[in-house]
């Protein structure tokens, strides 16, 4: 394994600390990028759901009403 062979006989700080640290930096604004599309993705997956059953809500509610005819015609 490449892995342990590079951090054999350092400090397990530098293992645990400081490659975590440098990686963050490095990646850090792709991270960020990547994170900030995925949550932007979901908001509007949800806004567009609320939209929609709205509108459903107030189709049927008004549809219902206002006409007597059967259910099954347009």
């Amino acid at each position: 394994m490449a892995g342990k062979g590079i951090f054999a006989g350092l400090p397990w700080w530098v293992t645990w600390v400081v490659a975590p640290v440098i990686l963050i930096v490095v990646f850090g604004g792709l991270l960020a990028t990547a994170l900030g599309f995925l949550i932007n993705v979901l908001f509007k997956v949800l806004i567009a759901a609320a939209l929609i059953a709205g509108v459903i809500y107030l189709v049927r509610r008004f549809s219902g009403s206002s006409s007597s005819s059967s259910k099954g015609d347009w």
